[in-house]
């Protein structure tokens, strides 16, 4: 009887160990359009000036964002500063948008279909993207604040490696 509950401990940390290997072998080993598929939360970013100085945090201290990519090319996200007061006559930074995708293993590229920002409909909006162990970086174009070129990066972390 101890023997027969040892072998099944036994093929149930099996199972569980391929199970883990399954679902991360693919973020490692598969292609690059696989690395980026999943759901995942905002969870850091940084703004710096052309001399890398900290100009700030999209989407202020409590950035909340989420975003998710299928398998099959589509995405959304939705982005907002998530502090429950601002200060007086602040704006709330909000932003969502969808649309199909493509990721060549460097650059994501959106072909925008619904947004918040209705200057966002058709146009293709392009991250670079690198990963940092299990996290992945999006890299927007720089924008202009105050007259310098302001670069912005945005830190996410894989809930899940199957997409909404």
């Amino acid at each position: 009887m101890a023997s027969e509950r040892s072998n099944t401990t036994r093929r149930r940390a099996v199972r569980a160990a391929a199970g883990v290997t399954a679902v991360s072998a693919p973020v490692e080993t598969a292609s690059a359009a696989r690395n980026v598929v999943g759901v995942w939360r905002l969870v850091g970013g940084r703004m710096t000036d052309p001399a890398g100085k900290s100009v700030g945090v999209p989407y202020g201290p409590r950035g909340m964002g989420i975003v998710s990519l299928t398998s099959d090319g589509r995405m959304m996200a939705v982005l907002v500063d998530g502090r429950a007061k601002l200060a007086d006559g602040a704006k709330r930074e909000y932003s969502s948008y969808c649309g199909n995708y493509t990721f060549d293993g460097g650059t994501l590229v959106t072909t925008v279909d619904a947004a918040s920002d209705p200057g966002r409909m058709g146009s293709q909006q392009v991250r670079k993207v690198r990963f940092e162990g299990d996290r992945m970086v999006l890299v927007p174009p720089e924008i202009e604040m105050n007259g310098a070129k302001i670069h912005r990066e945005l830190t996410w972390e894989r809930m899940s490696p199957v997409s909404l």
